[in-house]
């Protein structure tokens, strides 16, 4: 068991003041809960969630190569991102297995001249990314730093949270796309204000330094109060990120499956100039696809009131052709859902007699398409 201290956010005393439960996550403490977790997710997609996610890895990367590094070390075609715009993406290792999924941030910078981009990876990854970002810029003029400890990040998510932060900040939230982000001041605080989420909602990310954390928190909690705002913890983000048919590493993404495999071959970008590692494998498993689809990723929803969770053999007559990635009840719903792979003859919507295998017993399931829930816009 390791004996490595739990590390805390700069809101971790307010977590705690707030009553909230708290859990061991990648190796930080962070809130799993506050009250009722059904009632945290409602209120993200009735009203509004304010969201501590200070664990992320944020990782700079800066210079006149710094586009070619990334070109290189990711399999996205991140020289195409427009300042003030951002990129889902994907990390490789060489064999094409996923090492995380991220997103990318450029901040500034012409197209000739030097740029500036922000990384973001999960908080299980963030030193494998780094490291591996790190290693990859060998070569290229381009600067990797670990700027994990320089930002606190805060979400406000759901259909209030336009409004919510239109009351803190004069900068332009209705021009400012979604997967795009710009500097701004929210409450006073100097902040990169992104369009991005989680949840499935519309809402923002605020990047700003850990010293300005609790003041913002408590600015957005005071904007918020009419507007139904709650704090929420880690459990409700799974809940909605699970509905929203958002993958989670780990889960539905892991270093055994190449994007192909995920269903994600989309993030590939073979057309950019130049080699990144991981291309020939990729190449190879685009081929792969084609001839031999690998187990489509679906959704499922019991037919029962069972949880299905991850590892569930998924079931049909009388063979596994799958395995749950994610199961969990859903608030929105109302009943049971989950993620899977499963065989490409049992992945069309609609498809009869499938069932997951919980502790002996072969509940009924109905494959449906993902996400299981799409706001309305």
């Amino acid at each position: 068991m390791s004996s490595t201290p739990l590390r805390h956010t700069a809101l971790d005393a307010v977590h705690r003041a707030l009553g909230a439960t708290m859990t061991d996550f990648a190796g930080w403490d962070m809130p799993l809960r506050y009250g009722s977790e059904r009632d945290e997710h409602t209120a993200v997609r009735t009203r509004a969630g304010l969201f501590d996610l200070s664990h992320m890895g944020e990782i700079t990367v800066t210079g006149p190569a710094a586009a070619a590094l990334l070109d290189h070390a990711l399999v996205g075609n991140i020289g195409t991102v427009k300042p003030g715009r951002a990129r889902y993406t994907m990390i490789c290792r060489a064999d094409g297995g996923i090492l995380d999924d991220l997103i990318v941030y450029r901040l500034s910078g012409t197209e000739a001249g030097s740029a500036h981009y922000m990384v973001v990876a999960n908080a299980s990854n963030a030193e494998v990314v780094l490291d591996a970002l790190t290693e990859r810029a060998a070569g290229f003029d381009a600067e990797v730093r670990d700027d994990r400890d320089a930002y606190a990040l805060l979400a406000v998510q759901g259909p209030a949270s336009p409004g919510i932060l239109a009351a803190l900040t004069d900068a332009d939230l209705d021009g400012l796309k979604y997967y795009a982000g710009l500097p701004g001041t929210v409450a006073g605080v100097p902040a990169l204000i992104a369009r991005t989420g989680y949840t499935g909602e519309d809402g923002f990310e605020l990047f700003v330094a850990p010293a300005d954390a609790e003041r913002l928190w408590q600015a957005l909690t005071g904007a918020g109060a009419d507007a139904g705002l709650v704090p929420c913890g880690l459990s409700c983000r799974d809940t909605l990120r699970l509905e929203a048919g958002m993958p989670l590493y780990g889960h539905e993404l892991t270093t055994a499956l190449t994007p192909f495999d995920a269903g994600l071959g989309r993030v590939v970008k073979f057309e950019k100039e130049g080699d990144f590692v991981g291309r020939a494998a990729l190449a190879e498993a685009a081929a792969r696809a084609q001839d031999n689809p690998p187990r489509v990723l679906v959704g499922l929803v019991a037919e029962g009131r069972r949880v299905p969770r991850a590892g569930y053999a998924v079931v049909a007559d009388g063979r596994v052709i799958g395995e749950v990635t994610s199961g969990a009840p859903s608030p929105t719903l109302g009943k049971p859902i989950a993620m899977a792979y499963v065989d490409p003859a049992h992945a069309a919507p609609g498809t009869a007699g499938v069932g997951v295998d919980i502790r002996g017993s072969h509940e009924p399931y109905e494959v449906v398409a993902l996400p299981f829930y799409q706001r309305q816009k």
